[in-house]
């Protein structure tokens, strides 16, 4: 566990003094979660303790924030980081963090991204165009000095890259920084809880839990449209594309290949162990795919001819021959970022319901695919 500086620790102490500090962390509230691993959240009379449990893949650390209500005396506790609600000024660093700002109602407290090209929202956009939101620079190297004169009551960050070693100049500056590590969890409905943590931190918990359950119940919909296929029924999908002569594919324990075998596909990778892309063999995917009736998820291409051009060897996938091929790219922001890798994350229930569409149409006959669209499609 990695705490705050000693004498932060002892200026909670001291604020923490008297009869209202008199609490245990055993009589905390535990806010129990549906399907995130990476996370925790326990509730105190006029605080708020989150744990980030998995900051990144194989971490042994975990790290604990404090978040006190208006006008509530901080509790003395070891903790990483400290923030007093209300929230006026926030700075995020990925574009998945983005829709939790949106769908929270906080938009317009975001003043500074790293590089808005990519950030797809309209109402992030609606911001930009007014200069209220300072472009940061391109992650992971954004522009500190600029992050810590724009004063954000916080500051939400990835674990990727150089992000971690500024926690520590955003420390020095008396700026919290909280570590998002929602990236981690394999299960669709796991990674769109993350905004639960989110919720708290604006101290916004019960509008998060209410933005999380129509989630859920959209996404639990669309999978009792599919529970009762029976596997005859259920089409061999192919995902992937090849890169310097390998095949990098979701391994069979990512995100990406539960939510194509929960849509009522039969993914031809599924023995494929791994949590994030694995890479496969040319020769082994062609025993394996060659046949596929699908490939969805085959980069950003815009059709088949620039497939075609790129890697001559595509053609000879039937999903190629038959035009069946998919990919993300349906919508895009202003600069050209993908609305998936923005928003898809958060609402896996759309990109669950443009996969049931795709590989059984007959189920969502009045669905319209939101993220997906099909290559050369007239």
């Amino acid at each position: 566990m990695k705490y705050l500086s000693f004498s932060v620790i002892v200026l909670l102490f001291f604020w923490g003094c008297g009869s209202t500090s008199e609490r245990s962390e055993e009589d905390l509230e535990i806010i129990p979660l549906d399907y995130a691993k990476g996370f925790s959240i326990r509730k105190g009379e006029g605080f708020w303790v989150i744990e980030v449990l998995q900051p990144w893949t194989g971490a042994m650390e975990s790290f604990r924030y404090l978040v006190v209500e208006n006008g509530v005396e901080p509790p003395s506790l070891k903790v990483d980081a400290l923030v007093q609600l209300p929230i006026n000024k926030v700075i995020v660093t990925s574009t998945t963090h983005i829709p939790h700002l949106d769908l929270l109602e906080k938009t317009e407290a975001l003043v500074g991204f790293p590089n808005l090209d990519l950030i797809s929202s309209p109402e992030v956009w609606s911001l930009i165009e007014k200069g209220r939101i300072q472009d940061l620079g391109s992650a992971p190297s954004a522009n500190i000095e600029m992050l810590i004169d724009l004063q954000p009551d916080w500051v939400m960050i990835s674990t990727l890259g150089d992000d971690l070693k500024q926690i520590q100049l955003l420390e020095q500056a008396g700026i919290p920084a909280f570590i998002n590590g929602e990236y981690v969890e394999q299960h669709p409905l796991g990674r769109a809880e993350w905004i639960k943590f989110t919720g708290v931190l604006f101290g916004k918990f019960q509008e998060a839990e209410e933005v999380f359950h129509s989630i859920e119940n959209s996404y639990l919909s669309a999978l009792e449209s599919v529970e009762n296929l029976n596997n005859p029924l259920r089409p061999t999908v192919l995902s992937g594309v090849l890169y310097e002569d390998s095949w990098f594919a979701p391994g069979s324990d990512s995100w990406g290949a539960q939510i194509l075998n929960q849509a009522g596909g039969d993914y031809v990778f599924s023995d494929q162990a791994g949590t994030g892309s694995v890479p496969l063999s040319y020769e082994f995917v062609i025993d394996r795919a060659m046949d596929s009736e699908y490939w969805i998820g085959s980069a950003d291409f815009e059709n088949l001819e620039e497939m075609k051009e790129q890697e001559p060897r595509y053609q000879i996938f039937r999903a190629f021959q038959e035009g069946k091929v998919f990919t993300y790219s349906r919508k895009r922001g202003p600069r050209g970022g993908f609305e998936y890798f923005e928003l898809g994350y958060v609402r896996p229930d759309l990109v669950l319901k443009d996969l049931v569409k795709i590989l059984h149409p007959e189920l969502l006959p009045d669905y319209e695919l939101y993220f997906y669209k099909k290559l050369n499609e007239k």
